[in-house]
């Protein structure tokens, strides 16, 4: 059996696609299957008993219920955490059989069965007889011709062999996003479109159109087919309409001469002068309809969606239609948790697009894999542009040369079935693809002559030693977290730097010569929210989720679950706010990808998203919210810090990114700063704001001696007369010449003489040196994606805190972390406090969920008479130069000495020796890229 189909058969193949319905019969239904893991084969009695299970195709084998049932139980382990778990789990091959009847007017045609969507290999038998070519893509549909088998006027059965084994190593520990349970499980079954149809011998196999905008034409090349004995002459006609327009184009007619076998045409087609260019601010999105009148043969017609962009580049700048773009995007995974598999109708892509739409999204990457036709038809009706890759996520590239002409082939598949699709505007190999780079810059620079209308690159990164650091040659454009220079996004910045608002990544760039996006940025992982796991009636089962829900129930900490995923998901947002804005103020970078807007099951439960794995917000913040930053038009503010001391004057550029689709002239940009609800300063500016980045439009100067106590301060800026607005906070400290007043504190950094102390009925502020103590690493940013997938991490996930507890009353601050927490989380060792019985955590941290102990940096508590806080970061080296740690002591010490001050029991006062702050030489803070 010939492993792969070659273009000239597969464009015979793709003839059947958008015929008239009348002569296509439908295969949904009911099939009959047997499941055969051991490929024992179906031999005899192709007709009867041998299928005695019933199955509904489209459909797969977990659908109905079929294969290995699940036994494991909810528990915090592998493979339990790893990812969803299947409720039945099939890999082998399993054959579908049912009968068909071809009407008896399709004499004299051709047919054609169409398998829309399977996972890997195909092959079909007709009455017992196997069709000599056998089918095998993850990504496009699988054709079979069934001409020389198929008798017009009789019954007769089809029986289809789908085997999902990995037929081919090119999803690493099966990870790619085409072949694996992490995301997509590895269904067995036929998805979509299951049909039969009838086509004429001379006939239209597959359109392209290359659109020119600069002289609103479009170049329709049409490979045609002539199964006759001999050459003909053919009438071909072309018409154009905008969908939604009843309007048609001016008509072409052309009389041209096709060939035996197979055979190409190519005529431009005039667009007129009123041609509107697709982009996401005019999707509009055209239909071509090609007619082929042969004398004596059916007419053949044949119809394809394009849209008249160009989509390109102009040195290190993506450009639509001339215009300079930045891409606003997320990831796709294929992360369907009701199916395991994409949907593949329009309706189920519309959830998708019509969500990251509203997060003020205009990008989505397709991870390691292609979809459907329904995602591009979607995508180009909303304006979205996407990146599609091969269904590849391999780290031995060249090794193979069965591989890579499958990577060939796949790619082949991808022109033609979807490389009409305006909104299918980038085109990378694959994901961190490591090995042989010339193998893939050879396919990628053949792509490039196939079809000039995407933006190609070699891979999204690599960890490949020698490369990722900068573009390969012949790259469009470059996907990368770091180059030779420096990194490009906030996982190398965010934790070791103190935050400041003025920096960008223009020094990490200099000498790009090709657009760079950056490269799965954010991955910040988020508590789970044990609310979804009602959600899951699907096929998969949440025992990742059962799991940490019953641990949390055992640990008497259930009801914080809710408050961990608000706590944990306020500081993701905060984080994925600083990752966008600072991309929008780099000159140089076209756009950003997140990992992830959603959520991503796999890989051991990596929940970075503010929305669920189903595309459903989780209440951490709201759409309207996020697209303030995420728009084609954003206000930015570069200043130099997020805490001031009411001494300074707080000095902030004001910028504007600006990727609408005109200038924005003799603007009006507004200014306002509150204290609270009370407006403290204010100001504006009549600006001109070019396409692009606009920098230093206006300077804001404001003088903060007016604020006397601690205040958190809230910087908005607007653009009058349009829907753009952006806002951020800072904290305002007063100036405090003096020491601070312990009064009736003790203070000390020694456990033994805090006992002492206690036992005297003193008041005790303990605060060891946090460099000596047992616990976790203090750290400002939570978990890199999963504490399972990435263990080699300290696995905070921010803190929780009750911003009304008397503590904080001069110390203010939310229930989260924020920027003003970034020193004292550095300079800190966060204490286990499970052992300890009684007391309560003022600050707690809180814990990965594949741990779940009780974490803190405050603790309360009275032990005999004396009463007690501990406090696990510093709060005594260089205050003066440490106005937050300051103001915390300031905070605590005014606590301390008021009656309210007057916390539970600590009951074994033993443990905080034994376990809480035992002496330990904490080893140095591991560096970031250490965790790969």
């Amino acid at each position: 059996m010939k492993q792969f189909i070659t273009t000239g058969i597969l464009l015979l193949f793709l003839s059947a696609c958008n015929s008239p319905k009348t002569d296509k019969i439908d295969l949904a239904g009911e099939w009959t299957v047997v499941l055969d893991s051991t490929d024992v084969g179906i031999q005899e009695q192709w007709t009867n008993t041998a299928f005695d299970q019933n199955i509904q195709l489209p459909g797969t084998t977990d659908d109905a219920e079929l294969g290995v049932a699940n036994t494991l139980e909810a528990r915090l382990e592998k493979p339990q955490l790893t990812y969803l778990t299947r409720k039945y789990a099939y890999l082998g091959a399993a054959w579908y059989s049912r009968e068909i009847n071809v009407p008896s007017n399709w004499k004299d045609k051709e047919y054609i069965l169409k398998l829309e969507r399977v996972i890997w290999k195909t092959q079909v038998w007709i009455d017992g007889q196997e069709i000599p070519m056998g089918n095998n893509s993850l990504i496009a549909p699988h054709y079979f011709d069934l001409s020389t088998y198929l008798l017009a006027g009789k019954t007769q059965r089809i029986t289809i062999l789908v085997d999902n084994r990995k037929q081919l190593d090119m999803s690493v520990d099966n990870l790619a996003h085409s072949y694996t349970n992490h995301t997509q499980i590895i269904w067995n079954g036929i998805i979509g479109e299951i049909s039969v149809e009838a086509l004429p011998a001379v006939r239209i196999a597959n359109i392209q159109t290359i659109p020119n905008i600069a002289s609103q034409t479009v170049l329709v090349k049409l490979h045609l087919i002539n199964h006759t004995d001999k050459a003909v002459e053919a009438d071909l006609s072309l018409m154009a309409s905008l969908k939604g327009d009843s309007k048609m184009l001016e008509a072409k007619h052309q009389v041209i001469g096709i060939e035996k076998g197979s055979s190409t045409a190519t005529i431009e087609y005039a667009m007129g002068e009123d041609c509107k260019w697709w982009s996401e601010f005019q999707p509009a999105v055209y239909q071509l309809e090609a007619k082929l009148a042969t004398k004596g043969q059916m007419e053949s017609r044949r119809s394809v969606d394009f849209g008249m962009r160009k989509f390109s580049r102009e040195g290190s700048v993506l450009t639509i239609n001339d215009k300079p773009l930045f891409l606003r995007g997320t990831l796709e995974c294929n992360i369907f948790p009701l199916t395991g598999h994409p949907p593949m109708d329009k309706e189920g892509w519309e959830k998708v697009f019509v969500t990251a739409k509203a997060w003020g999204l205009n990008h989505l990457r397709f991870h390691s894999w292609c979809p459907p036709k329904a995602a591009f038809e979607v995508a180009d009706e909303m304006g979205f542009y996407l990146q599609i890759e091969l269904p590849a996520w391999y780290l031995t590239v060249g090794a193979d040369d069965k591989t890579t002409n499958f990577l060939y082939a796949e790619a082949q598949r991808i022109i033609e079935e979807y490389g009409n699709h305006p909104s299918f505007c980038m085109w990378s190999l694959g994901n961190e693809l490591q090995g042989d780079m010339s193998v893939l810059s050879k396919l990628m620079n053949h792509l490039k002559n196939e079809d000039p209308r995407h933006l190609y690159t070699t891979t999204s990164f690599t960890f490949e030693k020698g490369h990722g650091n900068w573009p390969e040659a012949g790259d469009d454009f470059f996907i990368t977290q770091w180059t030779n220079k420096g990194w490009v996004r906030g996982q190398g910045v965010f934790n070791s730097e103190s935050p400041t608002f003025d920096k960008d990544y223009v020094k990490s760039i200099e000498g790009m010569t090709v657009p760079l996006i950056t490269h799965e940025i954010g991955q910040y992982a988020v508590y789970p929210n044990l609310d979804e796991i009602d959600k899951y009636t699907g096929v998969l089962q949440a025992l990742n989720f059962l799991a940490i829900e019953s641990d949390l129930e055992s640990k008497g900490m259930l009801d914080k679950a809710a408050d961990y995923t608000m706590a944990s998901g306020k500081l993701a947002a905060i984080l994925y706010k600083e990752e966008i804005e600072r991309a929008l103020k780099t000159a140089g970078i076209s756009g950003f990808q997140l990992l992830d807007l959603h959520d991503f099951p796999g890989q051991g439960t990596a929940l970075v998203g503010l929305l669920d794995a189903f595309w459903d917000s989780k209440g951490i913040i709201t759409d309207k919210e996020f697209s303030q930053f995420s728009a084609p038009v954003v206000p930015l503010l570069r200043f130099a810090k997020a805490a001031y001391v009411n001494q300074e004057r707080f000095i902030a550029s004001l910028d504007v990114s600006n990727f609408s689709d005109e200038d924005l002239s003799n603007k009006s940009i507004k200014w306002t700063f509150f204290n609270g609800d009370k407006i403290f300063a204010s100001g504006n500016a009549k600006v001109n704001i070019k396409m692009g980045y606009n920098h230093q439009l206006h300077q804001m100067d404001v003088d903060l001696s007016q604020i006397n106590q601690a205040s958190k301060l809230r910087v908005e800026v607007e653009l009058e007369d349009t829907p753009y607005k952006n806002q951020w906070n800072i904290w305002v400290y007063p100036q405090h010449n003096t020491a601070p007043v312990f009064g009736e504190v003790k203070y000390t950094r020694h456990l033994k003489e805090a006992l002492e102390l206690l036992a005297k009925g003193h008041k005790v502020l303990l605060n060891p040196d946090w460099k000596k103590i047992k616990g976790i690493e203090g750290k400002f940013v939570p978990v890199f994606w999963s504490p399972v997938h990435f263990p080699k991490q300290a696995g905070t996930m921010g803190l929780l805190c009750d911003p009304a507890h008397k503590a904080l009353a001069s110390f203010p601050t939310d229930m989260h972390t924020d920027w003003q927490w970034w020193d004292l989380n550095i300079n800190s060792t966060t204490m286990i406090v499970d052992s300890i019985v009684g007391g309560k955590a003022i600050v707690e941290m809180i814990d990965n969920f594949t741990n779940n102990r009780k974490l803190a940096s405050l603790y309360e508590g009275s032990i005999g008479k004396g009463k007690l806080i501990v406090a696990s970061f510093d709060l005594s080296t260089k205050l003066d130069q440490r106005p937050v740690a300051k103001q915390m002591l300031l905070s605590l010490l005014e606590y301390m000495n008021s009656t309210a001050f007057a916390p539970t029991e600590i009951r074994n006062p033993e443990s905080l020796s034994k376990h809480v702050l035992q002496q330990h030489e904490n080893k140095a803070k591991e560096s970031v890229r250490s965790i790969y």
